[in-house]
């Protein structure tokens, strides 16, 4: 398992406590993949760009995928870009990946926030895994979570991350979520404006 992979099944493991938006968790796992492919020696930073290194892929499909995905010409590509075209639908990915190999089920309504048909994560090695690792606090899968929102109102507080290079991947996607909040609010602001003024004014 990856830490993407574990990020999913906790976000979708606590979805009765909070409803994750799937932009946040899409930018939130593709943060994830960079600090597996940093730690697995496919990639490096240099700056704030996205360098590709001499290790292989991981064997991992969406993994492999991503690092396939890397740019791999000068000036190569930043953090931040990478972030929001890798993340696009990244969520929705996973999913699939995750239902195909039997990771997720679909279950019918059950506790006040679950949709029928909604993804669960089914009970194997991999939920235990995950549970596991949030259980204990476990500092990028923690900042990741709270960068996504699985544990409800985002606190702030900074994990204990050593690496600078992960603590560098956790700050851009801390940013990008923050943006993505920001883009939502302005987005609400002009459909509001735009109904009243179709509404006219009252009385």
């Amino acid at each position: 398992m990856t830490t993407a992979r574990d990020l999913l099944i906790v976000a979708l493991d606590g979805r009765a406590e909070r409803v994750v938006e799937q932009g946040d968790l899409s930018l939130a796992l593709a943060g994830a993949e960079v600090i597996d492919l940093l730690q697995a020696g496919a990639l490096r930073l240099a700056d704030d760009r996205i360098v590709p290194a001499g290790e292989p892929a991981p064997r991992d499909g969406l993994l492999a995928e991503a690092a396939a995905s890397l740019v791999r010409t000068e000036p190569h590509e930043s953090l931040d870009d990478w972030l929001w075209r890798r993340g696009r639908g990244l969520s929705t990915a996973y999913r699939s990946v995750l239902e195909a190999e039997g990771e997720l089920t679909r279950e019918s309504r059950r506790g006040l926030f679950a949709r029928a048909g909604e993804h669960v994560p089914a009970d194997s090695p991999a939920r235990h895994r995950a549970r596991e690792r949030r259980a204990a606090a476990e500092p990028v899968l923690a900042a990741l979570a709270e960068a996504a929102g699985v544990h409800g109102e985002r606190t702030g507080e900074a994990p204990d991350i050593t690496d600078d290079a992960v603590a560098a991947v956790l700050a851009a996607v801390n940013d990008a979520v923050v943006e993505l909040a920001a883009e939502r609010q302005r987005r609400a602001i002009d459909e509001a404006a735009f109904d009243n003024i179709w509404r006219g004014p009252a009385g």
